[in-house]
């Protein structure tokens, strides 16, 4: 009944994400002109479109793997692969959107790194990186030992709710600052609340929701994996060890 209640609550999250992603993309398809890879405002619009893509959707839906029921028992080696290929292709999604405003802002001759944004964007990036980097190094290779991994389980565990609410706050800060930029000199101030800035507005709203629902399945929800011990745990990696 527990894990019947778990798979709904999944499909409500899935919605929630495909909802972020969708409503996005026709933000910049619709209000923004739609996207290309030639160096213009087009080529920007990607950026969003992955930004929400990667580090939000489908990082809040890597962390969730070892939530999953089915991945308490039996051999922890897939869920383990999942979980960082997961969290890999939230990573290409994010360097690529990362090129894209970088290329932009090359070709218009606009100033690197300057706002709020983009320094917790970056800050963002960086701690996924090493994350990913760290995570792979300790959990997925088969040299760390057992003490050292239940050491850094919590701190990964913590870490990782940590990058997701900072993308949470990059992706709504963003919004933000492009409804500033582009709302002004000729349309409808953002003052004036336009439909695009309801829109936009909306979106950071799906955003903030998808990634709290996420933090509350990570953190603060009975739906966790059972101790050590309690199922059938252990899965030997390239040798016989956890």
């Amino acid at each position: 009944m527990a894990s019947g209640r778990f798979y709904l609550f999944c499909m409500v999250l899935g919605s929630l994400g495909s909802l972020c992603i969708l409503f996005t993309t026709y933000w910049m398809q619709y209000w923004r002109g739609g996207f290309a890879w030639d160096g213009s405002v087009h080529m920007f619009n990607w950026h969003p479109v992955l930004m929400v893509s990667g580090m939000v959707v489908l990082y809040g839906a890597a962390s969730l793997v070892y939530r999953l029921p089915m991945s308490w028992v039996g051999p922890k080696l897939p869920w383990k692969v999942l979980h960082a290929a997961l969290h890999l292709l939230a990573f290409t999604f994010t360097v690529v959107g990362l090129v894209a405003v970088f290329q932009f802002h090359n070709d218009s001759k606009i100033t690197h790194l300057y706002s709020l944004h983009s320094w917790l964007g970056i800050i963002t990036v960086i701690f996924f990186a090493c994350q990913w980097s760290l995570g792979f190094a300790i959990f997925l290779l088969p040299w760390a030992p057992q003490w050292l991994r239940s050491l850094l389980k919590p701190v990964h565990v913590c870490f990782g709710a940590c990058i997701l609410s900072l993308s949470i706050t990059s992706v709504i800060s963003g919004i933000n600052e492009k409804l500033i930029f582009v709302l002004k000199n000729g349309t409808k101030p953002y003052s004036s609340l336009p439909s695009e800035a309801v829109f936009a507005n909306s979106t950071g709203i799906l955003v903030v929701a998808f990634g709290l629902l996420v933090l509350y399945v990570l953190l603060a929800s009975p739906w966790k994996r059972p101790d050590p011990g309690a199922l059938t745990d252990r899965q030997p990696l390239l040798h016989d060890r956890e």
